[in-house]
């Protein structure tokens, strides 16, 4: 559950209430995940540098190591299936998914903040 509110949180941050709209939940239940994630360390708060009544919320190089994992080992999982499947039907079965999910709210798009996409 951790990396999709991370890959929410985005590489330059967010606030409690975009957040929430990423996610699709109230801000408070944003606000009580970003107080868990700040007690674990994975992320941090401050003020917005352009605006400094906005507080945002950012990963710590703690959250980003995570995130950066996760995408290694859903690599690894994704060759796994292309090995088991074959790379046309994992393809295929990719497609399907994006065919019958929103291009909204948010792309989890973990590989592209590290330049691999």
């Amino acid at each position: 559950m951790h990396g999709f509110v991370f890959q929410a949180i985005g590489p330059d941050g967010t606030t409690a209430a975009d957040l929430g709209r990423r996610l699709g939940v109230s801000k408070q239940a944003a606000g009580k995940t970003i107080d868990s994630l700040e007690r674990l360390g994975y992320v941090e708060r401050g003020t917005d540098p352009r605006d400094a009544r906005r507080k945002t919320v950012r990963l710590t190089d703690r959250g980003i190591d995570c995130l950066a994992l996760s995408a290694r080992i859903f690599d690894r999982l994704r060759a796994d299936w292309a090995q088991t499947l074959g790379g046309d039907r994992l393809r295929a079965l990719e497609a399907d998914l994006r065919s019958v999910t929103p291009a909204e709210p948010f792309l989890l798009d973990a590989p592209g903040w590290f330049g691999n996409s």
